[in-house]
Order: structure tokens, then C-alpha cells, then sequence
């Protein structure tokens, strides 16, 4: 039996990519262990069909935190039994291709992100740096690499001369429930993910305040969790906004269920966000739920191909409160994009991708 070392820089129970990849892969008889960081704040992780190893460090954030951070995945992977070491995203690569190249082990390397494009190094120069010399020094020569989309693979081959696979990071099929609304119940907009810059946060509550009836359920905690509490307190939108703070995956596939319409709006700040296609964007679909998105290169291809979002131009808050209007409002626009994302659920799901990442890791055999 293989067995396959997957590390990650994350919390492991909020995690749904990789617990559908670990879960996936262990169902298909290999043996898993995912690898993640352990927070003060740290729910007890589920039982899985995978093993699970949270290390504490000492370090929660910044230079320090990257340093513990390899360091421990290095001396944990060289005393580690593995076949595979399944790296994700470039703050965990180095230590998994130094130790497949001295134990002659596979390292496959998963890029979730556009990392040296991200929004926090957008205004750091040096650190933007940095980052991009460990890119070009670990990822040419890599044979097995996996991303998300297909805009992504194509930036990457260009890049670093690296053929890469595109497995979406789409949902498990979930059952619909039939949730019904009352006459004067308000028009629930849902936000899940991370309260990170770049996200539309502060725009999507600013429009709350051109918006009647409605609210905003915030999932999630991040580096804007602080600021943005602050920001409803001084615009008095508490009744409108509530944070609803980390969620699991069931808890928010169930929350999700209860929305009228999603939120997926991103700065055009760098081309990680501009060349995303988030998780989120699925979870929406997965859930029959319409849902306001970037006209991005990845959103406009899935909509030319399904028709389940309502694609915006910009990010200022009268924009985005002009489309929950409109939607609100146009009962047939609205309907055909929900029922747009019931039927796309059927091809959009991990059911269906998973066996992409059983191709993959069979051809490594």
C-alpha cells in the first residue's frame, strides 16, 4: 500500500479541499496522513478516512512563521515513512521536494494558489521577492503538479516550464432541502471563507447600508476580522451583518442551504484573485443558490458554459447593491439562474472530479 504524507500551513478542519483529497485517496486504498498547524483556538479535528497530524508551532504568522514552519515539515518528513509527499502550495514545497530527493521518493506538488501573486505581498516588495526566487528554484523540474484551473496551469507551464493538471476544487454532491422562507423574512446574502484583504468584505457590508430587508451572514475568520466587526459598528448595520464565525462543512453546507444568494467578489489586486476560481464559487452552485461574482476569465468561462452567476463589473458598493436589487426583484432572472445551478451541480461536483485525482496519482504507480 502507498502511503502518501499530504502537508498543509492550515488549520485541518476547515480544510475542504484536502479532507475531499485525503478521504478520496484513502477510499481508493492508499494510506494517508494530511499534515497541518494546530491554533489556541483549534476544534477538535473529525474522524476521517485518513490519519491527521496537527503540529503547534510557536510562530502564528509572518517571516518567523514560514522558517518553524518548513523547518518542522523537515525534520517530521525525514523521520517519516512515506511513498508520496503531497505538497500544497509553495509555503510547503521546499522541505517536501528536498526530501523526496534524498529518500528518491515522489513529491507532488498541488498549487491552490498563484502564491507569489497573492494580496498580502502585493505591497511588500522584498517579501514578494523572496518568494518568487523560491518559486523559480524549487518548482522547475517538478514532474507531477496539480492547480485548480485551467488559467492557472497555463500561467504556471509558461512560467516555470512545468506541465500541470487541472482538478477543480469543487464540492461533494449534497442533497437540496427545501427550505421555506417566510412572506417578510429578510433576503439573506451568505459570505464564506476567509476575512481577508481583498475580498469584497468591506464593499459588500457598505452596500448593506443601500439595501432594505435584507442581511449579511459572514462565515469565517481572518486577518479583517477585528476591522470589519468595527466597520458594522460604526456604520450601525449590526441588525443587517452578523459574523458567524468558523464553520465546519456541514455546518456551512447547511447555512448555505438557508441563503437567498451568494458572495464571491474579489479585488482585482494581483492575479491570484484574478485568476481564481474559488471554492466557494461551487459550494454556491452545489447549493442551488444564485450568486454575485468578478467578471474574472474563470467565472465568465464557467458562465458561458452553465449560466449560474450573475457576473459584476466592479466592486464599488452601489454596483453590487444595484445586482441584489436587480435579482431580488426579477423573479424569472433569479429562478433561471437557480435552476442553472441545479443542474450544473451534476457535473460541477468532487464525485465527478475525483477520478481526475485517481488518474493522477494511478499514473505515478
Amino acid at each position: 500500500m502507498k502511503r502518501i504524507i499530504c502537508t498543509v500551513s492550515n488549520d485541518l478542519t476547515y480544510d475542504q479541499r484536502m479532507i475531499r483529497i485525503c478521504t478520496s485517496l484513502a477510499a481508493a486504498g492508499y494510506e494517508v496522513l494530511l499534515v497541518g498547524r494546530e491554533l489556541p483556538n483549534s476544534r477538535p479535528v473529525a474522524t476521517q478516512l485518513f490519519s491527521q497530524k496537527r503540529m503547534r508551532l510557536w510562530f502564528k504568522k509572518g517571516k518567523f512563521f514560514y522558517i518553524e514552519l518548513n523547518l518542522r515539515l523537515l525534520f517530521f518528513l525525514l523521520f517519516s515513512k512515506f511513498d508520496i509527499v503531497y505538497s500544497v502550495d509553495l509555503d510547503t514545497l521546499l522541505p517536501g521536494r528536498l526530501m523526496a530527493i534524498m529518500r528518491r521518493k515522489t513529491c507532488v506538488f498541488d498549487a491552490h494558489e498563484y502564491f507569489t501573486e497573492l494580496p498580502e505581498l502585493t505591497d511588500r516588495p522584498i517579501t514578494k521577492r523572496l518568494w518568487e526566487m523560491a518559486a523559480k528554484l524549487v518548482i522547475p523540474g517538478l514532474r507531477h503538479c496539480i492547480t485548480v484551473c485551467q488559467s492557472l496551469a497555463d500561467i504556471f507551464e509558461k512560467e516555470y516550464g512545468v506541465h500541470f493538471e487541472v482538478i477543480r476544487n469543487v464540492p461533494l454532491t449534497r442533497h437540496q432541502p427545501i427550505f421555506e422562507k417566510k412572506p417578510k423574512s429578510p433576503f439573506v446574502l451568505i459570505y464564506q471563507g476567509a476575512l481577508n484583504d481583498g475580498r469584497g468584505l468591506e464593499e459588500s457590508i457598505l452596500a448593506m447600508k443601500l439595501l432594505e430587508g435584507a442581511e449579511l451572514w459572514i462565515c469565517g475568520e481572518g486577518d479583517l476580522s477585528e476591522a470589519l466587526r468595527s466597520l458594522v459598528e460604526i456604520d450601525e448595520l449590526v441588525e443587517q451583518v452578523k459574523f458567524l464565525g468558523k464553520l465546519t462543512p456541514d455546518e456551512l453546507a447547511q447555512l448555505t442551504f438557508k441563503a437567498d444568494l451568494g458572495l464571491n467578489l474579489l479585488k482585482n489586486k494581483g492575479l491570484n484573485y484574478y485568476y481564481s476560481l474559488a471554492n466557494k464559487a461551487f459550494d454556491y452552485v452545489q447549493a442551488g443558490l444564485p450568486s454575485l461574482n468578478m467578471a474574472f476569465p474563470e467565472y465568465v468561462q464557467i458562465n458561458k458554459n452553465f449560466g449560474v452567476f450573475h457576473l459584476i463589473q466592479t466592486l464599488e458598493p452601489m454596483e453590487i447593491a444595484a445586482a441584489v436589487r436587480h435579482l431580488r426583484s426579477d423573479k424569472k432572472a433569479y429562478d433561471m439562474l437557480a435552476k442553472n445551478c441545479r443542474q450544473a451541480a451534476k457535473t460541477l461536483n468532487w464525485q465527478v472530479e475525483s477520478k481526475k485525482l485517481l488518474d493522477f496519482f494511478e499514473k505515478l504507480a
